[in-house]
């Protein structure tokens, strides 16, 4: 049987599991998925109005490429290890098998903070649809931005996104291939129809220099700082390559790719729209103060007229809705993976796999309830969506950074993959553990002053939450149990599973 076995499948059976999803991804769907989940149209324009009161265009335009950098660090140092350890549980796995010691508890907290993280991410972006979605009813129909249809038109989404995912990777991956094209042709349309339709545009002066701040607090550079969250949560979810390996042909290499590929497309794309959003500003204050309560909807109304401006709007939720979709596929990868190895409650039940589409359709609606209750807060709390989108980059990225560190702890010890850093491992390694430092701090400072129930940023709540009832749970009884993660058995056992999912 091993003779018939891929050079993937060997690799799966190496590191302990049968291949129970079925591997029919490419490389460039592999990239698909992150560059979706990253999202240009999603996260930078979702999180414009905010960086527009949180240090204006010189934060927007310039906090772009600073973050870009500094996240494609973290992506290289990420992608080195998913060459070693391509599978799905990605993050938590490494930590396991990098940690010098106690790998379980390395492993226990890793994905606990990823899982927090992927469904922070998921919910964002479903927010994010949410939000651009009423607007465009809104304009069109008159079905007004109130907080409770935004709440239900993002429980449709949510709903539409874990039933697709439902279907089969092969849909997915797919739409996930469309997405990519639509995110490239959406962003040079709307680029393009900014640059050419409008009578005015802002001077490079005011694109490039002019600073905004709207939040109340009196340091210019704390409130310079705080407008990096656009940028940084934009950049999240490119774990998605690693969770995706197990579905991925050539995945030692295609998993490192997806990663590191996925955040440079975005750094320049990225870069390109919000230059052209911000030339196309009409009315500063008219666009933060719009009836629909999303600035980009008011700029290209403003800019091209509201028939023109509804069809790029129409673009935007269109590339949201494909992004949404791609990051519950990759969290419901992650919730099966961890489940597999007995890590979540109930793990028996949400590990399971769906005989006839070859999906964890379980974790799959886990993800999209998990996501909701998550949104629920913005009936009462305006400032929730900033919120949930602090929570997303803080738990993503210290899952992102633990097993960089321990990688740095392995030092020569480590084992690459066909794809590494080579003598640039260390160095960058080093940057990337400082920086996701610093905004795991900074992120979970209060945004707007003078701080009220109304606007509180509830991100160390969520993550002293999940932290106390993982370290509680680690102490009080995971710690006797939770080896990390286990193998599935022998190469007998684990041929013996795939037959038997190969027979239904």
């Amino acid at each position: 049987m091993s003779n018939d076995l891929t050079d993937d499948e060997k690799r799966l059976h190496q590191l302990g599991y049968a291949q129970e999803l079925s591997r029919t991804m490419s490389g460039f769907s592999n990239f698909a998925v992150s560059f979706t989940i990253i999202s240009i149209l999603s996260g930078c324009l979702t999180l414009y109005g905010f960086g527009m009161n949180t240090g204006g265009p010189v934060m927007i335009v310039w906090g772009w490429p600073i973050v870009g950098v500094m996240t494609l660090l973290v992506g290289l140092a990420m992608a080195e290890v998913c060459s070693s350890f391509p599978t799905a549980g990605g993050l938590y796995y490494w930590s396991a098998k990098l940690a010098p010691s106690n790998g379980a508890a390395w492993s226990w907290f890793t994905g606990w903070f990823n899982f927090l993280g992927q469904v922070a991410v998921t919910a964002g972006i479903d927010f994010g649809a949410a939000f651009f979605l009423n607007a465009l009813l809104d304009l069109q129909f008159g079905f007004s931005a109130t907080p409770g249809h935004t709440i239900l038109l993002f429980g449709c989404i949510l709903l539409v996104h874990a039933l697709l995912n439902s279907v089969g990777v092969k849909l997915v991956a797919r739409l996930n291939d469309i997405s990519v094209w639509w995110h490239i042709i959406g962003v040079v349309f709307i680029v393009a129809i900014l640059a050419f339709v409008p009578d005015h545009h802002q001077s490079a002066g005011f694109v490039f220099g002019h600073f905004v701040n709207n939040t109340g607090w009196g340091s210019t550079f704390y409130v310079a700082l705080l407008g990096l969250l656009l940028a940084q949560y934009t950049f999240t979810g490119y774990d998605a390559s690693a969770h995706m390996t197990e579905e991925t042909h050539d995945a030692a290499r295609s998993g490192p790719r997806g990663i590191v590929m996925s955040i440079l497309v975005s750094l320049v794309a990225g870069w390109v729209l919000l230059i052209g959003l911000t030339f196309a500003i009409q009315s500063y204050d008219g666009a933060l103060g719009s009836d629909t309560g999303v600035p980009p909807a008011q700029i290209f109304i403003d800019a091209v007229g509201a028939s023109l401006g509804k069809i790029l709007l129409l673009v935007v939720v269109g590339a949201q809705l494909f992004c949404g979709m791609s990051s519950m596929t990759a969290n419901s990868r992650m919730i099966y993976a961890f489940s597999r190895d007995g890590a979540l409650p109930a793990s028996s039940f949400w590990h399971k796999i769906n005989p006839k589409t070859r999906t964890p359709t379980n974790a799959i609606w886990l993800a999209g309830g998990g996501a909701f209750l998550l949104g629920l807060p913005y009936l009462w709390n305006a400032t929730a969506y900033a919120a949930v989108t602090s929570i997303a980059v803080i738990g993503l990225y210290i899952a992102y950074v633990m097993p960089t560190f321990l990688r740095l702890l392995q030092g020569d010890r480590f084992e690459p993959g066909p794809w590494h850093l080579g003598r640039w491992s260390r160095p960058i390694g080093i940057i990337a553990v400082a920086w996701v430092i610093f905004i795991t701090i900074l992120f979970m400072l209060p945004t707007v002053s003078p701080v009220a129930k109304g606007n509180f940023n509830y991100t160390p709540i969520a993550v002293l939450v999940v932290l106390g009832f993982a370290g509680i749970w680690w102490l009080v009884s995971a710690r006797k149990w939770f080896t990390g993660p286990k193998v599935q058995g022998s190469e007998e056992e684990l041929a013996a599973i795939e037959r038997d999912l190969e027979s239904i």
